[in-house]
């Protein structure tokens, strides 16, 4: 095991990690920008360094400043959380040539399920159903081709990157050229590649992820699902498990998918294979995430299971002491995310002291956050103040708990979704369960 672990991040993950960390007994060590001097993961952690400016180019991003970091201060491995840095594949690279454990898969493997066009290969060739779609196109001509074969609606997709970035819904033939250019725009200027491919759009479909957990000794471990399909610009507002869509004998079968995805690529770490389910019940690969999800509480309710924990373990070379048929899903858990936005104005975000928290307690609550009275939050960094989760046995239970949590929560001084929230909790088509991936358009419209 480690004895010290450096977190590459910030915010309420970077507090996550720390605790994880200290019940384990292994010491460890902050980064922060010049904006975050005050941040709670700064006093928590058993060291800190500040690795530059506000900008997060210049700190959580600046790969140098972090290995020097992490060589100073002896760290044995880092962990990047989510985002960031967590999907960068030279980080992870950098990381091995320093002889610093990276918590997560190798370079080559973030590298290859990075490219969504090849990933979708890969998964292919596994016996994967995955989305029908085109391979790597080239260019606008090689685009309207390609879009003749698979037909409108479609979407333009960057192979790189993430996080609904370099996405485009194309209707019609008139829309392609001007949406093919904007998407490989984006994807370059955020992630360095501008290639594209298209893929069918399939509607309306709900957003399934399977959590996945993979020592170095060939165990693949699926720990259930988790349903994401209330996004809003492809952005998760809201997650929860079980999935009220999924019958058991689909969660096997999309289980055993999930696996076949992680052995077919010798997968290690923790992992996420996204599915899209359409109106009939099939089931396509979208794409893997291989790092820490945002949303991993709502599998660590109903698993009893620490992820971070077993990340961390499965990184250091500890072998799964449990097997898939060990795995239990129990009752049923929401989670919603807290953002510093204004849900009123454009989703415009928000920033600003905290004049009054009150965090919500009791059996089964739990919120996620780096907040504390008279913070001050930065506008520089993601909107997520924190992330609410509740757990109760039935999902009827669990709504009505996640109502009384948010109704508890108090943050003064920040604009933020918490009354968006409750909407949602209280909508026609959440409670039944029937809300697909345009729940938030359709809303907006009417």
């Amino acid at each position: 095991m480690f004895s010290k672990i450096l977190i590459a991040n910030r915010g309420e993950i970077a507090v996550r990690i720390i605790r994880a960390c200290k019940e384990m007994g292994v010491a460890t060590v902050a980064v922060f920008s010049e904006a975050d001097r005050d941040a709670l993961h700064v006093s928590l952690a058993d060291e800190s360094v500040c690795i530059g400016p506000a900008r997060v180019q210049d700190s959580y991003l600046n790969m140098p400043s972090i290995l020097s970091a992490a060589v100073k201060t002896g760290a044995q491995a880092i962990h990047p959380g989510y985002g960031l840095l967590s999907e960068n594949a030279r980080f992870a690279e950098l990381c091995e040539k320093c002889h610093i454990h990276f918590i997560g898969p190798d370079a080559k493997l973030i590298s290859e399920l990075g490219d969504k066009d090849a990933a979708k290969r890969t998964m292919r060739e596994a016996g994967v159903p995955v989305v029908p779609g085109s391979e790597i196109v080239p260019d606008v001509e090689a685009a309207k081709k390609a879009a003749k074969e698979i037909g409108f609606p479609l979407l333009v997709k960057a192979r790189a990157g993430g996080g609904g970035r370099g996405i485009r819904l194309v209707n019609t033939e008139a829309e392609l050229e001007p949406a093919f250019l904007a998407s490989s725009k984006e994807a370059e200027a955020a992630f360095g590649d501008g290639a594209c491919y298209l893929e069918k759009y399939l509607d309306p479909v709900k957003h399934i992820e399977m959590q996945i957990l993979c020592d170095n000794f060939d165990n693949v471990v699926c720990l259930g699902e988790r349903e994401c399909s209330i996004q809003r610009k492809h952005q998760k507002l809201l997650e929860e498990s079980p999935a009220c869509c999924i019958t058991p004998e689909m969660r096997a079968r999309m289980m055993d998918a999930a696996a076949k995805a992680a052995h077919a690529v010798h997968y290690r770490s923790l992992g996420t294979i996204e599915f899209l389910v359409d109106s009939d019940r099939n089931f396509y690969f979208m794409e893997m995430n291989t790092r820490l999800q945002v949303e991993h509480p709502v599998t660590e309710f109903v698993t009893g299971l620490d992820l971070v924990k077993w990340q961390i373990r499965a990184a250091a070379g500890i072998e799964l002491p449990f097997h898939q048929e060990d795995i239990r899903l129990n009752g049923h858990a929401i989670e919603c995310r807290i953002n510093a936005e204004d849900p009123e104005n454009h989703f415009m975000p928000s920033c600003g002291r905290i004049s009054l928290l009150h965090i919500p307690g009791g059996p089964w609550v739990r919120f996620d956050t780096a907040l504390y009275q008279d913070y001050s939050v930065p506008p520089y960094y993601d909107s997520l103040l924190g992330k609410l989760i509740v757990h109760a046995p039935t999902r009827e239970e669990a709504v009505r708990k996640m109502k009384a949590a948010l109704a508890e929560l108090v943050i003064e001084g920040v604009t933020h979704t918490a009354d968006l929230q409750m909407d949602i909790l209280s909508d026609p088509d959440f409670l039944d369960g029937s809300y697909t991936t345009d729940f938030m358009e359709k809303r907006g419209a009417e």
